[in-house]
């Protein structure tokens, strides 16, 4: 990509959510950004996994995922979903099993649980497009963005 299309990718604001997912005893969780509404009825939501994502094979298995909208001042919680060992994302948070098996954090704003409708791949990331099976909200708050995030996602591996 050209070194000005990176600038003006760096420009673009998007919510920072958890994506969480599950096969059968194998749990993970990751920070998504690249993720929409497409849907009002049936409500449906948008998110894109680049293939070499650890959850990206356990959303292809589970054919389900889950997003959690976190307040502004959780943004502690981003360093425990990057890193790379998924029993120590999980370890010391309180969290419940969803109806598709994904992990539903207990504290954060809203969350989504999401049956995979559709999948594709128009480029270098995949596009899972699920249903809204389930949802909740947890805690008032402003949602993360990548306003109140240091650095930004243009499309890296």
């Amino acid at each position: 990509m050209k070194k000005e299309w990176i600038a003006a990718f760096g420009h673009m604001t998007y919510g920072i959510y958890v994506l969480t997912a599950r096969f059968d005893d194998t749990i993970n969780g990751m920070i998504a950004s690249w993720v929409t509404q497409v849907s009002y009825d049936p409500p449906m939501i948008m998110v894109a996994v680049h293939p070499n994502r650890y959850s990206h094979g356990l959303i292809e298995k589970s054919h389900a995922f889950a997003l959690h909208v976190l307040d502004c001042s959780q943004k502690e919680m981003l360093k425990r979903f990057k890193g790379p060992d998924p029993a120590q994302k999980f370890s010391g948070i309180p969290w419940d099993t969803g109806k598709t098996g994904a992990p539903i954090l207990k504290n954060c704003m809203a969350w989504f649980e999401l049956k995979v409708k559709e999948r594709h791949d128009p480029g270098n990331h995949t596009l899972f497009i699920g249903e809204v099976i389930n949802s909740g909200t947890k805690i008032p708050g402003t949602p993360l963005c990548t306003l109140d995030y240091d650095g930004m996602y243009v499309g890296k591996d």
